[in-house]
């Protein structure tokens, strides 16, 4: 959704009203810290991931791998009870991919 010149004009114009001029740099430092920490968090898992599925690595014990599988997926809101690993790893992967295209 693409904003016309006139609306993003207003909508600073807004901003500037509600907060004043001198706490615009901060809000922006705090949106910049908050997406890079989103960003961060979302690498670690993604590494994760692609950790887990690397073939030829040194395998980890089945349990220790499905505790990993498990609390990434009780991070992002998915309920694990009663699937498999291969079934969380699919619905990681589409939660992901919903919050990437959020960002």
């Amino acid at each position: 959704m693409a904003f016309s010149p006139i609306e993003i004009a207003l909508i600073a114009v807004i901003i500037i009203v509600l907060f004043g001029a001198s706490k615009i740099p901060e809000l922006a430092r705090s949106l910049g810290k908050a997406t890079g920490e989103f960003k961060k968090g979302k690498n670690e898992i993604e590494n994760e991931l692609s950790d887990i599925n690397k073939p030829g690595k040194e395998s980890k014990p089945a349990e220790i791998s499905s505790s990993k599988i498990k609390t990434m997926a009780k991070d992002l809101g998915i309920a694990t009870e009663g699937k498999s690993d291969e079934q969380l790893l699919d619905e990681i992967q589409k939660k992901m991919i919903k919050i990437e295209k959020k960002v």
